[in-house]
């Protein structure tokens, strides 16, 4: 709201016009500035020849056999860059999987996103616009950044997409409703508990730090250790949920011994394990785990109090699955 207050200063129109600008951005959702028909001509005028309302179609929409789509967009910069996200419909909900960059630093090793090297930070406006320009805007009732990108290490404008999201002159949805995942940047990630009450995802893929290492070499930087102690420096037992990602690869890190370590590292902590089958990527030496194992692995978890679940996989023909997003087409 603050930027809309400075725009309608800078436009000469009063303050209460930025509330009747988010109202038609955010409540009416126009795609025009002359659609503002509350605003006089002589502002529409103005404002349309220093601003746009900037919504962007997708360029290209793949359909899965499982009934998710994964949409391609255009972003502006330097670079041409791409980014997708990915609509998941479910039987209760209609989930939108949001990117929050072009590439990733991060680098993961299990990951074609981070194979793709960073290209460019996304604006608010571009993380929205996944929201606002796909077909399924309306049906919406979910968001989580799991999409290209780490949300934490462009936190500004990650924070400024929450705020149009939540907040009552926005689309007025319960941070519940929102998840954002993190390989746990700390600088951001504090920033996103004490400033956002949406829930967290942490990737955590092993619960042992030099394999994790291996895995995500970002552990260097932001070990597990000190992510885990930022975690529990925050009340977990009302609605907002920390949960934790732990793809399993075939005699990497799904054996029993995993999953007592990994019961043992979130001892006492209010949360949630969302185990992942691990997608085959190209040129990859990494295998999923067998069902029976993820099974034995969820059950040994379980027995140790930790609420655990396993995700279930969405768009894998169309390369629209975790940690499957890279532009290219299947």
């Amino acid at each position: 709201m603050a930027e809309l207050e400075q725009v309608a200063a800078e436009s000469g129109m009063p303050k209460f016009a930025a509330k009747q600008m988010a109202d038609w951005l955010y409540r009416k959702r126009i795609a025009d500035i002359a659609d503002m028909t509350n605003l006089s001509a002589k502002h529409r005028e103005l404002l349309a020849e220093r601003y746009e309302v900037g919504l962007s179609a997708p360029v290209r929409s793949q359909k899965s056999k499982d009934g998710a789509k994964k949409y391609l967009f255009e972003v502006a910069g330097k670079k041409q860059a791409c980014i997708e996200s990915v609509m998941i419909p479910e039987d209760d909900r209609t989930t939108l999987c949001v990117s929050s960059q072009a590439g990733c630093k991060m680098a993961c090793v299990f990951c074609m996103t981070g194979r793709m090297g960073f290209l460019q930070q996304l604006t608010a406006a571009e993380i929205l616009n996944q929201v606002f320009s796909i077909p399924e805007t309306l049906q919406l009732s979910n968001l989580v950044y799991m999409g290209m990108g780490e949300p934490m290490d462009n936190i500004d404008e990650v924070l400024k997409s929450l705020e149009v999201v939540t907040a009552p002159w926005g689309l007025a949805w319960s941070p519940t409703r929102v998840t954002i995942s993190t390989i746990g940047v700390l600088d951001g990630l504090r920033r996103f508990l004490d400033e956002s009450r949406c829930h967290v995802a942490i990737s955590l893929h092993s619960p042992f730090a030099e394999e994790r290492r291996a895995l995500m070499p970002m552990q260097k930087a932001y070990p597990m250790a000190d992510v885990l102690a930022l975690i529990r420096q925050h009340d977990w037992t009302g609605q907002r949920r920390v949960s934790f990602e732990y793809t399993l690869f075939a005699g990497v890190n799904d054996s029993s011994k995993h999953a007592d370590a990994l019961a043992k590292l979130l001892e006492g902590l209010e949360c949630r394990v969302n185990l992942i089958r691990f997608h085959q990527i190209p040129d990859s030496p990494l295998h999923g785990s067998s069902d029976f194992t993820i099974g034995k692995f969820r059950q040994r978890l379980l027995a140790r109090g930790v609420i655990t679940t396993v995700r279930a996989s969405r768009g894998e023909d169309i390369l629209a699955a975790c940690g499957m997003l890279s532009t290219k087409k299947n």
